[in-house]
């Protein structure tokens, strides 16, 4: 009966040993995931909604040909979408896209939209590359970069140029 009691009473200390190893790894992993995010939110990063104001330019010549306000929201996870004022919405649909960092404040992102004609058929679409260097307080970008115009069989039809400068939109 004694041995018994010392395997039981040597099960139970090992049983809460191990409990407690587990628990001990939980919290470790579960503050230095908090650990991350906090350093994180001190490098804002590219994730956010930015108002840019958005300039075409002639590619020969860097003349601006027109300017105009967009906003884009940069997701986790690498995606992206927005709208923008210089084209009418009926005319274009918004933009759809991907984005990754380079380096510690450069990234890249391309978007995909769709253009239609007056009575609504679809004509084309465009995809726009551009090359952000976010500012160092993260609040701000510059971006310049190519837009690619196809038919809708995919065959390209033209080509230009625009850079941007942005600030985050926040609450």
């Amino acid at each position: 009966m004694k041995t018994n009691l010392m395997n039981l009473s040597a099960r139970t200390i090992l049983s809460v040993l191990f409990a407690l190893l587990i628990t001990s790894a939980c919290f470790a992993q579960t503050s230095a995931h908090n650990e991350s995010l906090e350093n994180r939110g001190n490098d804002k990063g590219l994730v956010g909604t930015w108002d840019a104001s958005v300039r075409i330019k002639d590619c020969n010549t860097g003349n601006v040909l027109n300017s105009f306000a967009s906003i884009a929201s940069f997701n986790e996870g690498g995606t992206t979408i927005g709208s923008t004022s210089g084209i009418p919405q009926a005319a274009r649909t918004p933009e759809h896209g991907v984005w990754r960092r380079v380096s510690n404040r450069t990234y890249m992102f391309k978007f995909k939209s769709y253009s239609f004609n007056p009575t609504g058929q679809p004509t084309g679409y465009s995809i726009v590359a551009h090359t952000i260097t976010l500012d160092p307080d993260g609040d701000g970008y510059y971006s310049e970069g190519t837009a690619t115009f196809y038919t809708m069989a995919g065959v390209p039809v033209g080509h230009g140029c625009s850079d941007a400068n942005a600030v985050r939109f926040e609450l």
